[in-house]
């Protein structure tokens, strides 16, 4: 493993540890966007092996998203986004198929779209107190 490499493992695992549920989210987002662009680069290069391999990591990604889900406060947009994030995984699982970069895109679109929103409460969710602040 080069150095880089090294680095870049390193200032995950730091920022994964110092994340709090917010950053943890946003963390994923960026992560399934990550391997969604790289399995793109790979698909184009042909490489069907690195190509499945990183889809099947963002899938996994979306899948550890979909588990953040709290049906109970989330209500209504909890369970609109576990249908997104299903067809998100279909989706991948299609562009993998037939080596579709439009599909990739796809998700790929889908997924800024809801990272957009998530960063922008960002701000909302690091200012509420918390309840040992409260109590």
């Amino acid at each position: 493993m080069n150095g880089l490499q090294a680095y870049q493992r390193v200032n995950t695992q730091t920022s994964i540890t110092d994340a709090d549920p917010h950053k943890l989210i946003q963390l994923l987002y960026n992560g399934a966007l990550e391997r969604i662009n790289m399995a793109k680069a790979r698909m184009q290069a042909k490489d069907i092996e690195g190509k499945g391999k990183l889809i099947s990591k963002a899938i996994d990604i979306i899948g550890g998203l979909r588990s953040f889900l709290d049906f109970e406060q989330g209500g209504e947009l909890a369970k609109q986004l576990e249908a997104l994030y299903d067809y998100m995984e279909r989706t991948l699982f299609e562009a993998n198929r037939h080596n579709d970069p439009a599909k990739l895109e796809e998700v790929a679109a889908l997924l800024r779209q809801i990272k957009d929103g998530w960063d922008g409460i960002r701000s909302e969710v690091v200012q509420q107190p918390s309840p040992q602040e409260v109590g």
